[in-house]
């Protein structure tokens, strides 16, 4: 029998606080540490974990075999078959067709774009991994606010907070549910109420929470949403541009006519990077770097200031004007247009170096600023570490801004004006989806191998092509899986688990049982802002189901309150990725997701509590 069914049986004996508890309880600090500071990546932070659990065998219990069984875990491998399905709708252009129709009939009313924004998002994001969902529907939401007049800072915190709360409304919506209903089955031996979740097991209770949540975005939210981006901002002004950006022409007899933009660039040094060049009234955007240079060509580059008076000490060029005199570039001048790139989660430039010339080289864009937790980076942006969220002002062709807006690398803030998607392909995807909910729902197979049959679905239809199943994966979330699911089951067979859940019933004993249910989802709230949702529902799961038995209440209830909880992150940029996805394109300061975001977890906090408690009993 296990320390959880002992705890519930005798409530008020203090369990032994043991030598394997108290380094279980050192892991888990040092995983909470990581996670806070992001001192490591998080897939390689989710990697150390195994190493350390692993040798750490004597204490933890965590053998080899059971230290890699995150990458082998159900949960893990459903999660990692969504996301290629998601990849392969968002192949399809559906997702942003879909956007672009709600927002049709939106004009400049605010109060339709964010019922448009509102609709369009949240029951998509029931179906498809919310993640992928908000990084398509940001270029959309931008350009509706853009064409109605409207402050992009109004709707892309509401177009976040809508494909959390729609997350809830099917096992598939998020990863954390997935993750939730493994953990959940796992304890199932010990706990007669728990059990593996059906596809819409909790989706009245998702329903009334999506309802809730938008009527607040769309009547409440906005007026505490300050607009930090105006109205059809002009990009260069927004970024400053122009204090950085000069123009430098070629001269007769310049020792740089003839070389290449290459040779210019490290002849200019370090800090001055060439962005365009200028020759005859046509202009090369983000320049190839074998490309040619003549005598009277205008070179646009991009420096700091103190950099800007070496360009006059430079032979063979000389400043067009002055330093601040109008740079010879344009926010779209039809040759290259000015957008912003947010990295994504999963993107290779994560912990790189920003290094103009190679950004040019691989991403065929010319990088103009850099915007950072909300603020502008003005000086030296040449060699700065980028991280996730980090948006990037670039000037590109329309054909370059087609095919990053492809990668995953990062997610292009507005709509290419020749978007490539398999329209084609729209109805083969959307049946294989409802094939593959439907097969779940009526548990003809789990969703784990329902999943896997609609991945080799999309590609034997060409929806997907073979290459491209790697890319839609968001590895860094596969990599934290693994590394966090051995995490949770030391904290379990250590017996930690029921040692914090008696420190709960001991503190909450005196309070009703729906109260004690409140204080877990508002306590799995606030730590997930601080660390990912799933190491949450991990770490939180086993704690909260030996609590709910101490007090004998229904450790069901208890499960849904921190699964909830973990999937609707609302009171920063960091607790939850869709958030770190608009910080940049919105312009938003910290303080505006707690603004938005306090008052809409606790209007949550009392609707799904009393849902749970309505539905299932506490």
């Amino acid at each position: 029998m296990s320390a959880f069914v002992a705890l519930a049986q005798e409530p008020v004996t203090r369990p032994e606080l043991t030598t394997d508890m108290l380094v279980v309880f050192g892991v888990v600090g040092l995983a909470l540490v990581l996670f806070v500071t992001e001192r490591l990546p998080i897939d390689v932070t989710a990697i150390l974990l195994i190493v350390v659990l692993v040798v750490l065998e004597p204490w933890t219990g965590i053998d080899p075999s059971t230290g890699i069984s995150g990458f082998a875990n159900d949960a893990t491998i459903t999660v990692l078959a969504m996301l290629i399905l998601s990849g392969g709708i968002a192949r399809t252009g559906l997702v942003q067709e879909l956007g672009r129709r709600m927002a049709s009939f939106a004009g400049d009313s605010l109060r339709k774009q964010l019922f448009a924004t509102v609709l369009a998002t949240s029951p998509v994001s029931g179906f498809l991994n919310n993640t992928p969902v908000v990084a398509l529907l940001v270029p959309v939401v931008t350009d509706v606010a853009n064409r109605g007049n409207t402050s992009p800072s109004k709707l892309l915190i509401p177009l976040s907070y809508a494909s959390q709360v729609g997350g809830m409304l099917t096992l598939i919506g998020t990863s954390t549910n997935i993750l939730a209903s493994d953990i959940s089955a796992r304890l199932g031996d010990d706990y007669p109420e728990l059990h593996g979740f059906s596809m819409f097991e909790f989706t009245q209770l998702g329903a009334i929470v999506v309802v809730v949540g938008a009527l607040y975005l769309i009547f409440v939210g906005h007026y505490l949403i300050p607009e930090r981006v105006p109205p059809r901002a002009d990009y260069l002004e927004e970024y400053d541009v122009g204090d950085y950006v000069v123009d430098v022409a070629v001269v007769p007899g310049s020792p740089i006519a003839g070389a290449t933009v290459d040779d210019a660039t490290e002849g200019f040094g370090p800090e001055i990077d060439v962005v365009q060049v200028v020759r005859e009234g046509t202009r090369s955007i983000a320049p190839r770097r074998d490309s040619r240079l003549r005598e009277g060509d205008i070179l646009v580059v991009r420096t700091d200031r103190d950099a800007i008076t070496m360009l006059e000490d430079i032979v063979g060029v000389e400043l067009v004007g002055n330093p601040q005199s109008t740079p010879e570039i344009s926010d779209d001048d039809g040759e290259g247009i000015v957008t912003e790139l947010v990295v994504s989660l999963d993107s290779r430039l994560v912990g790189e170096r920003l290094e103009p010339e190679s950004f040019r080289r691989e991403f065929g864009a010319a990088v103009l600023g850099l915007r950072r937790h909300g603020s502008l980076v003005g000086e030296r942006l040449v060699g700065r570490r980028l991280d996730v969220g980090d948006t990037l002002l670039v000037q590109a062709p329309p054909d370059t801004l087609d095919r990053l807006a492809r990668r995953n690398d990062v997610i292009v803030a507005r709509e290419p004006p020749r978007p490539e998607y398999r329209a084609d392909k729209v109805p083969i995807a959307v049946a294989i989806m409802i094939g593959v909910v439907a097969v779940a729902a009526l548990e003809i197979y789990p969703i784990l191998i329902s999943a896997l049959a609609g991945v080799v679905a999309m590609i034997v239809t060409g929806v997907l092509e073979p290459n491209e199943l790697y890319d839609a994966v968001e590895w860094d979330i596969i990599f934290l899986l693994a590394g966090v699911i051995p995490l949770g089951i030391a904290l379990e067979q250590s017996g930690g688990a029921a040692y914090l859940a008696f420190l709960v019933v001991q503190s909450a004993g005196f309070m009703p049982t729906l109260v004690v249910l409140w204080l877990f989802y508002i306590l799995t709230g606030l730590i997930t802002e601080v660390i990912s949702n799933n190491a949450s529902v991990v770490l939180l799961i086993p704690v909260a189901a030996a609590a709910a038995a101490g007090i004998g209440a229904n450790p069901l209830a208890f499960v849904f309150a921190v699964m909830f909880a973990a999937s609707t992150a609302f009171l920063g940029p960091i607790g939850y990725q869709t958030n770190l996805f608009v910080y940049g394109p919105g312009g938003y300061r910290f303080s505006d997701y707690f603004r938005v975001g306090a008052p809409l977890q606790l209007i949550l906090s009392v609707v799904t509590v009393l849902g749970i408690a309505f539905f299932w009993g506490v």
